[in-house]
């Protein structure tokens, strides 16, 4: 497997707007804004607006589940070029637990890139899909936790 140099921030920003525009328009129309990416973290931010809100003036919960899924599945994406391989990936489960309502901007954070990148280098290894469980934090403005998503990842290297 040859490795790549790491992709930029503003690559993944640009591959993310892509994916929205072309392939899944609900991240075109959420906007996530990619903040951070690295082998070990991914940051995703979601102004709460017009587009996210809900007839609570808080996050809408598609809005929500927007942001764990970019947060946890861009990494794929992140391993995927930094390998110069070709995946197939998506959501087998999801579990949420809601602490407070998300009444600002919320950040999404995932520091599971080691798990991302096991899972998806067994997935190369033995051709086969692998699935891995994925912990994301939604949190708000005041730092504050505002929900705990788990979701399992299921990748297949091309």
């Amino acid at each position: 497997m040859k490795n790549h140099l790491e992709p930029s921030l503003l690559r993944s920003r640009w591959n993310l707007f892509l994916l929205g525009f072309f392939k899944i328009p609900i991240l075109f129309f959420v906007r996530p804004k990619l903040v951070l990416i690295d082998s070990t973290d991914v940051q995703v931010r979601i102004k709460l607006r017009r587009r996210t809100k809900n007839h609570l003036n808080s996050m809408y919960f598609g809005a929500l589940t927007v942001g764990a899924d970019v947060a946890a599945g861009i990494h794929a994406f992140y391993f995927a070029e930094k390998y110069g391989k070709k995946i197939s990936f998506s959501f087998k489960s999801m579990h949420v637990e809601f602490i407070q309502r998300a009444e600002t901007t919320i950040d999404f954070t995932c520091n599971q890139g080691e798990l991302i990148k096991k899972c998806f280098l067994d997935s190369d290894s033995e051709k086969q899909r692998k699935n891995q469980l994925i912990e994301v934090k939604a949190i708000n403005d005041k730092h504050e936790l505002v929900a705990r998503f788990s979701m399992e990842l299921s990748i297949k290297v091309l």
